[in-house]
C-alpha cells in the first residue's frame, strides 16, 4: 500500500525561488505553486496542504497578511507556515512568530538545511495531529490503550499512577507493577527546571491540556526526549476524575535537529565552530569588549608548508594533523576563547578581556610552541608549524569581516618574514597601503583620460653640434596639480602591469611622432626609457616587433632603448637575450644612468649596449667633487675599452661641457643646450640650433 505524499504550498511571487524550491522538494513531496497570497488563500481552501512555504516581500498581499488570513480561516489555522525571507531582523521573526509561524528560511538558504527543517516540521505536525486524534479516541476506545504506539499513563486526581500501557513500559523501562501509585515525577531526567512545571500544571488545569517536549529519565538512567500530551478528564460534575498521559519518544528527531546545528555551525573534521558560528561569536565578543573595555585579540592561523606534508603522506594523515594542531591549540586557550577553522589549513582565534598586547603575545607564543612540537601521525614523525597574524580591538575598530582581513594581513607578513611567528596588524601601514591604491588607481585612469605627454630632450655633439636624436621623456598632465615629473607617480606602479602600459604607450606615442616629424623633412633617432619589468616580460619583444612593423620606414638604429644598469643586473642574462633579439629588429641600446649600481665588468661585457649614459649627478658634482670626478672619468675610460659610445646627461653649464670634452666625452643633453620641451618647442628649437650652428 501507497503512503500518500504529503503536500506542500509555496507562495511565492519570485520564480527563480519557485523553481529552487519546487526542484529541492519535488522528489518528497507533492508541490503545489502560487504567485500571490490571494491565490494561495483560494488554493489551499480547495485542496489544503500539509505546509505553506511563504514569501514575506510580496506586492498587493504581503506574507504577513496572508499568514494572519490562514490563522483567521478555521479550515487552514492550524496548517504550519515557515517564512521564506531575506529579512534577517529579529523583528521580522518576532512578527511572523507572533502570527503563528512555525519556521524562518533565510535567504539565501541551503537546500540540505530548508529540506531538513521542512522535513523535521512536517514529522512534527504529523506527530501532533496524531496525539490529537489519539487523545479523542481515548474517549472513544479503550482498546487504543491496548495496542497505541505511543506511551499513555493514566493517574488519578492525586496524580499517582493507576495504568499504563506497553508501549510507555517498553519506551520507560517501567512495568505497569513497578510504577503503579507512583509519581510520573518518577521519570523527571532535571533539565527541566521547577518553573517549566509550574507552567506545565497552570496551563493543564486552566485549558484541561497540555502539550509539549519533556526530557524524561529511563529506568537504565538513559534520557530521552518526549513529545507529550496531558489530558484532564472530568466527571459529570465536571471534577476532575483522572489523567491521561500519552507521548512518543522523539530522541532520534532531537538527535537528527542536533546533528543538523554541527553541521551548520561546526567544522566536521575537527569539531570547532565554522566561519558562519564564528561570525555570530565575533559579533558578540565585539559587544563584550565594549562592556568589559578590555582588549579582544582576533588572530588569522595559517599552517606553513602544509600542502607538502599532505601531499607527502596522504589526506589521510593531513587530516589527522589538523585534528591534533586543534587540540593543541585549543589547550593553550582560556575559558571563553573561541578557535574556528574556516578552511583548509586556516584558522581564527578570538582572545576575550586581554589587558594589553604583551598579554596577547604570551598566548600567541605559547601556542606557536605547542603546535611546533614534533608528532607521529600514522606511523610518520612530522613537524609543523603556524604563521599568525593579529589584531586588537578596539583599538583597530573595524568591523567584523575587516577585523578578520586585517588579521589575515598580518599573518601573511609573518610568512613573508620567515614563518613560525606572529606580527601585529600595522595600521599605519595599511592607511599607507589604501593611500597607495587610490594613487595606483589614480595613474591607471590618467593613462585612460589621455592626460600622460612626452617631452623631448635633444642629445648632441658637444664638440661641434651635431643632433644625435631627442630622448622621450613622460610627464603627467594632471588636471589639478599641473606637470608632474615622472619621479611624482612612476615609483607607485613600480613593477606592476600598469608600468608596462604606461612603457607601451610610451613607445607607440614615440614612434608617431617619429612618423610625423619622416613627413615634415627631420629625419632624427630617438630613444625612450624602458622600465626593466617591461623589459623581461614574455611580450616585450613580440610587441616591440609589431610596433616595429605599424612603422617600416624606421631606419636601424633610430630607434633606442634605454635601460637602467640597476634593473637588470638581477637578472643579466635573460636582459641580454632579450636585448639581442631587439637588436636583430634594428634597435639599439643605451645603459642609463650607469655608474650608479654594481654591477660587474662581465655585466658590461654581457649586455650588448650601444652607448653608456653617465648618470647626471655626477656629472653635477664632478667640478667640486674629486670622487664625482674619478667616476665620470673612469666610466668613460671603461666605454673606451668596451669600445662603446658615451653620453654624458646633466651638461647644466658651459664649464660640464668643458670638462666632458677634457675628460674625451663628445656627446651630451642637459640644460645648457636644452631643457625637456613639447614636441612643438622642439621643432623651433631644431630650426633655431640649426641656424646658430651654420653661423
Amino acid at each position: 500500500m501507497s503512503i500518500e505524499r504529503q503536500k506542500i504550498l509555496i507562495i511565492d511571487d519570485t520564480p527563480a525561488n519557485i523553481t529552487l524550491l519546487g526542484m529541492a522538494l519535488q522528489d518528497q513531496y507533492e508541490i503545489q505553486i502560487a504567485t500571490s497570497g490571494k491565490k494561495g488563500l483560494v488554493l489551499a481552501s480547495e485542496t489544503p496542504p500539509d505546509l505553506v512555504l511563504l514569501d514575506i516581500m510580496m506586492p498587493d498581499l504581503d506574507g504577513y497578511e496572508t499568514c494572519r488570513l490562514f490563522k483567521s480561516d478555521a479550515k487552514l489555522q492550524h496548517i504550519p507556515i515557515i517564512f521564506v525571507t531575506a529579512l534577517s531582523e529579529i523583528e521580522a521573526e518576532i512578527q511572523g512568530l507572533s502570527l503563528g509561524a512555525a519556521d524562518f528560511l533565510i535567504k539565501p538558504f541551503n537546500l540540505q538545511i530548508a529540506q531538513l527543517r521542512v522535513r523535521n516540521l512536517l514529522e512534527t505536525e504529523r506527530m501532533r495531529q496524531a496525539l490529537r486524534q489519539k487523545e479523542e479516541d481515548q474517549r472513544l476506545a479503550a482498546t487504543v490503550f491496548a495496542y497505541s504506539h505511543d506511551g499513555i499513563v493514566i493517574t488519578d486526581v492525586e496524580n499517582r499512577i493507576i495504568n499504563v500501557n506497553n508501549a510507555f513500559s517498553r519506551i520507560t523501562g517501567y512495568g505497569l507493577d513497578e510504577i503503579k501509585g507512583e509519581n510520573p515525577r518518577i521519570l523527571k531526567s532535571g533539565r527541566q527546571d521547577t518553573e517549566f512545571y509550574r507552567n506545565m500544571w497552570q496551563a493543564l488545569l486552566s485549558e484541561g491540556h497540555w502539550s509539549g517536549e519533556i526530557w524524561n529519565r529511563n529506568k537504565q538512567g538513559e534520557i530521552y526526549a518526549a513529545l507529550t500530551s496531558i489530558a484532564v478528564v472530568r466527571d459529570d460534575q465536571d471534577s476532575i476524575h483522572h489523567f491521561i498521559g500519552s507521548f512518543i519518544d522523539i530522541t532520534p528527531i532531537k538527535e537528527h535537529q542536533h546533528a543538523l546545528e554541527r553541521i551548520a555551525h561546526f567544522d566536521p573534521l575537527t569539531g570547532v565552530p565554522n566561519r558562519f558560528l564564528l561570525s555570530d561569536r565575533l559579533g558578540q565578543a565585539i559587544v563584550h569588549a565594549r562592556r568589559s573595555r578590555k582588549l579582544m585579540a582576533v588572530c588569522y592561523l595559517d599552517l606553513d608548508e602544509f600542502k607538502p606534508i599532505n601531499d607527502r603522506f596522504g589526506h589521510q594523515v593531513g587530516d589527522q594533523l589538523l585534528i591534533e594542531i586543534t587540540r593543541r591549540i585549543k589547550a593553550c586557550l582560556r575559558e571563553g576563547d573561541t578557535l574556528a577553522r574556516i578552511g583548509g589549513d586556516e584558522f581564527v582565534l578570538l582572545l576575550l578581556d586581554i589587558n594589553d598586547s604583551g598579554e596577547c603575545k604570551t598566548i600567541l607564543r605559547r601556542i606557536l610552541k605547542a603546535v611546533s612540537a614534533k608528532m607521529l601521525l600514522a606511523n610518520q614523525t612530522v613537524w609543523v608549524s603556524l604563521s599568525l597574524g593579529f589584531t586588537l580591538y578596539p583599538d583597530d575598530s573595524a568591523d567584523s569581516e575587516t577585523l578578520i582581513r586585517h588579521a589575515d594581513q598580518a599573518m601573511y607578513q609573518a610568512k613573508q618574514q620567515g614563518k613560525n611567528r606572529f606580527q601585529r596588524f600595522d595600521m599605519l601601514q595599511e592607511k599607507q597601503t589604501c593611500e597607495q591604491g587610490k594613487q595606483f588607481a589614480r595613474i591607471e585612469s590618467a593613462l585612460a583620460d589621455n592626460e600622460f605627454v612626452l617631452y623631448f630632450q635633444p642629445k648632441i655633439n658637444l664638440r661641434d653640434g651635431t643632433i644625435l636624436g631627442v630622448e622621450a621623456l613622460i610627464r603627467w598632465q594632471h588636471p589639478t596639480r599641473g606637470l608632474l615629473s615622472p619621479a611624482e607617480f612612476l615609483p607607485m606602479i613600480q613593477g606592476s602591469q600598469l608600468e608596462i602600459n604606461i612603457g607601451q604607450w610610451v613607445l607607440s606615442t614615440a614612434l608617431s611622432y617619429w612618423h610625423q616629424w619622416k613627413k615634415a623633412g627631420i629625419d632624427i633617432a630617438i630613444s625612450i626609457n624602458v622600465a626593466p619589468g617591461a623589459l623581461l616580460n614574455s611580450d616585450f619583444v613580440e610587441n616591440l616587433a609589431a610596433k616595429l612593423d605599424e612603422n617600416p620606414e624606421l631606419q636601424p638604429g633610430c630607434l633606442e632603448l634605454e635601460i637602467r644598469e640597476t634593473g637588470t643586473s638581477d637578472d643579466y642574462e635573460s636582459a641580454a637575450k632579450v636585448m639581442k633579439a631587439c637588436q636583430a629588429l634594428g634597435v639599439v641600446f643605451a645603459l642609463d644612468d650607469f655608474g650608479t649600481g654594481y654591477s660587474s665588468l662581465s655585466y658590461l661585457k654581457t649586455l650588448p649596449a650601444k652607448t653608456l649614459k653617465i648618470d647626471r649627478l655626477f656629472v653635477l658634482g664632478m667640478l667640486e667633487d674629486e670622487g664625482d670626478l674619478a667616476i665620470v672619468k673612469g666610466i668613460i675610460d671603461l666605454a673606451a675599452i668596451f669600445k662603446l659610445q658615451v653620453i654624458s646627461e646633466g651638461v647644466e653649464t658651459t664649464e660640464h661641457l668643458s670638462k666632458l670634452l677634457e675628460l674625451g666625452c663628445e656627446n651630451g643633453q642637459g640644460y645648457a643646450i636644452a631643457k625637456p620641451m613639447t614636441e612643438e618647442a622642439l621643432f623651433n628649437w631644431l630650426n633655431e640650433w640649426q641656424l646658430e650652428q651654420k653661423n
